[in-house]
């Protein structure tokens, strides 16, 4: 048996390397979720490396000293795996969805392709990411969020967008690409996550039989956030529809009130029932797309809204937002928002809980980010323990008008900036 601490459902132990190994047990079922999570993403690059970590997420699939990139997936479609990866601004996944029989195999090879990468065919692989960013120049209702980022957070690594630059990537060279490597995927940034049809025991067995990453790597001196001000950030296109964010600063992590946000963001914009929704859309019929969101980060946030809308209805879709932040920011929410909001709070956590991968994600955040580990229950009380007042409080911190930056990707960035009046008139102006 290993000296595994109990953290809510899950069990945690950290090997002697620095690596750290979360598990949750879910008998019921006949799978398991595998993640190996390391704890950098594009925060952690200069401006000279943008996108070089989600550039090496890539790379991983491309081949080992034992494997080709066809053999590696041959070998996980022939274990009837699902396996993919995934890059943020601060953490790099790379995970899979197998059958509990196939535990040993597909682990030895996730773990050979995290720490053992060859680097082959990185000029075909180039050219997969330069059009993956292609793809995105051309979906402004995605690309407009990261507007919104560079509109708050400025030169700030948090306000650069997870693709990067597409002259980094046609140029890096492999050297720095490995160097990276070496400096980042290292034991104290390595947390192994599991959730499924599993032992404990037996996933850190294997973490200690096929994990030997380095054991220091450069160490990480992350700047907090620190956004000044409302600021409007706009990108001319030819597009049919206006692309419209607002946003200001939010709250990190591990804040405790990350709970009286999740229902406040469910009030405003987060649900079909929400009042953006409600008066946007279902009312007026001037948008398809309308809502809000939150991102959270160890030392900071974000709250954000996005809107497309064509240019014959950004005016007046701008000044219902107007309001209804307004109404928000001065008044708060009222207590049958407030019921709804938290059983849509829980019943997202219940559902979530019922997949293996969102519970092998949770877990692994948890820890990566040094937050703690909480039930189900616990995590149930927090969402009733709300009240309105939190709600309320918080509202008036985030949801100040005047905070709020603005974004878009637009024709007409003056038709643009007149719709902005009755949302923050200072940024009107500007």
């Amino acid at each position: 048996m290993t000296n595994a601490t109990p953290a809510g459902d899950a069990l945690v132990t950290e090997l002697g390397s620095g690596i750290r190994v979360v598990t949750e047990e879910v008998p019921s079922v006949r799978s398991v979720a595998l993640g190996l999570w390391i704890r950098t993403g594009s925060r952690d690059e200069t401006p000279a490396q943008a996108g070089v970590s989600h550039f090496l997420e890539h790379l991983l699939f491309k081949g080992t000293k034992r494997h080709s990139a066809i053999e590696i997936a041959e070998t996980f479609d022939g274990l009837g795996a699902a396996v993919n990866a995934a890059t943020s601004k601060e953490s790099t996944q790379l995970h899979a969805r197998l059958l509990d029989t196939h535990t040993e195999e597909a682990f030895e090879l996730l773990a050979e392709m995290l720490l053992g990468p060859t680097f082959p065919e990185i000029d075909s692989e180039r050219q997969v990411v330069l059009e993956e960013i292609a793809m995105y120049e051309d979906e402004p209702s995605d690309k407009v969020h990261d507007v919104l980022d560079r509109a708050i957070f400025g030169d700030h690594p948090l306000g650069r967008r997870i693709l990067g630059e597409a002259e980094v990537i046609s140029s890096i060279p492999v050297p720095e690409i490995g160097a990276y490597h070496r400096s980042r995927y290292t034991a104290g940034n390595l947390v192994v996550a599991a959730a499924g049809n599993l032992e404990h025991d037996r996933i850190v067995a294997l973490a200690e039989r096929h994990l030997e990453p380095p054991g220091d790597g450069d160490p990480l001196d992350l700047a907090p956030p620190q956004p000044d001000g409302a600021t409007v950030a706009f990108q001319r296109k030819d597009t049919e529809q206006y692309h419209v964010c607002f946003g200001g600063p939010g709250i990190a992590r591990g804040d405790e009130r990350r709970f009286a946000l999740a229902i406040l963001d469910a009030v405003f914009g987060g649900s079909t029932s929400s009042r953006l929704f409600r008066e946007v859309r279902e009312k007026r019929g001037l948008a398809y797309a309308v809502g809000s969101y939150t991102q959270q980060f160890v030392d900071g946030g974000l709250v954000g809204l996005y809107v497309g809308t064509r240019g014959d209805n950004v005016a007046e879709a701008c000044r219902v937002i107007g309001a209804e932040l307004a109404s928000v920011h001065a008044d708060g929410i009222g207590d049958e928002e407030l019921a709804r909001a938290k059983e849509h709070v829980k019943g997202r956590m219940v559902l979530s809980s019922e997949s293996t991968g969102a519970r092998m994600t949770r877990v692994a955040k948890s820890v990566l980010f040094d937050t703690p580990l909480l039930t189900l229950d616990e995590l149930l009380a927090r969402v009733d323990a709300v009240t309105s007042e939190q709600v309320a409080e918080l509202a008036r911190e985030l949801y100040a008008p005047d905070s709020l930056s603005a974004a878009a990707i637009a024709p007409d960035e003056d038709r643009f900036r007149a719709a902005l009046e009755p949302v923050n008139a200072a940024l009107a102006a500007a």
